[in-house]
């Protein structure tokens, strides 16, 4: 309806594209993104067992922003970087 639209709000930007105001695809773009890194899964397998590690890291590397102050988030941030640099450490002994 871009006719009333353009008389209701002659300044407003619409795009109209399907997946656009979707918040459920929008929810899913890390994961869409790193499938076609990875050259889309193979099977339902494959990709239950890559999102299930990719969810507990994604956990550990982002937490939820809204729910800390900054020195928080900053310190969260830094255990996190702690913990993998040992993990790593530990992999490679």
């Amino acid at each position: 309806y871009f006719a009333p639209l353009r008389n209701l709000a002659p300044g407003a930007d619409h795009r109209a594209h399907k997946g656009l105001n979707n918040r459920i695809e929008g929810s899913h773009r890390p994961t869409r993104k790193r499938e076609k890194i990875m050259g889309r899964f193979k099977s339902q397998r494959q990709a239950q067992r890559f999102l299930a590690a990719h969810d507990q890291i994604n956990a550990i590397f982002k937490p939820r922003r809204y729910r800390l102050t900054a020195n928080s988030y900053r310190h969260a941030r830094a255990d996190a970087f702690s913990l993998w640099d040992d993990y790593a450490r530990e992999m490679t002994a």
